[in-house]
């Protein structure tokens, strides 16, 4: 899977808890995937084609090709 080339941002690993959390022992694995979308950018005034998360697209680190 793609990762934030501005923040790193990956897959996160973690458990599925069961709704009825009566036993401990009721967990199962899940992965969590980043909101990573491919863009166009302007850096050093060449156009390149690099994977960013939203986060960083709406806090303006980077400049968008148009």
């Amino acid at each position: 899977m793609a990762k934030c080339e501005i923040c790193d941002k990956a897959l996160r690993n973690g458990h599925r808890i069961s709704i009825n959390r009566s036993q401990v022992s009721r967990r199962a694995n899940r992965t969590w995937k980043p909101n990573v979308k491919k863009v166009k950018i302007i850096e050093n005034g060449t156009v390149k084609s690099v994977n960013i998360c939203t986060r960083c697209l709406r806090a303006n680190k980077v400049v968008r090709a148009i």
